[in-house]
């Protein structure tokens, strides 16, 4: 397959390499160069500079002839430009977007096009693996692995937020299960921790 992947995050990065390595034909768009080193060392496709939304680096890019458009910027609204002008002006047959905001997933979908949300995706996979509170779970993303595990609140942390937490290197507090088990994304720091929550820490194994 001809595939471009708009967008070369190490999300973008890691996809391209592993398509890369299955025999694929993968061309990498990104509005900045740098991001290009991210690729893995024995990535063998092409690289290209420009505007996600531009035409004409589009083509320079090779959407024209490409059988799958792979939109992963860190930008949802981009993305959802790059899908449709791939779907309606280009034609390319298959077009899969990342859509962080859950929000605009749903919307999204109901234009008829195909989109991914990790953040649904890593709560629907956490949620089924924290049934019975398990001791740690590891889950794969594009090649990396992430590990989960949750740990009663001590003590010494109730009353604190979140933002306060002195946390182990390449570890975030993920999410927290209050004591009623209410599962909540953490998306702000200033959170006050409760007598009773199960803190959900992640951090990057490989």
């Amino acid at each position: 397959m001809n595939i471009l992947i708009v967008g070369c995050s190490r999300e973008g990065a890691s996809l391209a390499s592993v398509m890369c390595e299955r025999g694929n034909d993968v061309s990498v768009m990104d509005d900045r160069k740098d991001s290009f080193e991210l690729l893995e060392e024995g990535f063998t496709g092409l690289t290209f500079k420009g505007v996600p939304i531009d035409n004409d680096d589009l083509q320079s890019a090779g959407i024209e002839s490409c059988d799958v458009v792979c939109a992963v910027t860190d930008d949802d609204n981009v993305n959802i430009m790059v899908a449709q002008i791939a779907k309606e002006v280009y034609k390319v047959p298959k077009v899969l977007t990342k859509i962080m905001d859950p929000e605009k997933e749903e919307a999204y979908e109901v234009t008829g096009l195909n989109s991914v949300c990790p953040t649904n995706l890593t709560l629907d996979a956490f949620i089924s693996a924290l049934d019975g509170y398990q001791e740690e779970q590891q889950l794969g993303f594009v090649g990396h692995t992430v590990k989960f595990y949750p740990m009663p609140i001590p003590k010494e942390f109730v009353g604190m937020k979140a933002m306060d937490i002195q946390f182990e290197k390449d570890e975030v507090l993920y999410a927290i299960v209050s004591e009623g088990g209410e599962f909540d994304l953490i998306n702000n720091y200033n959170i006050t921790l409760e007598e009773g929550d199960t803190l959900i820490f992640s951090r990057l194994v490989d």
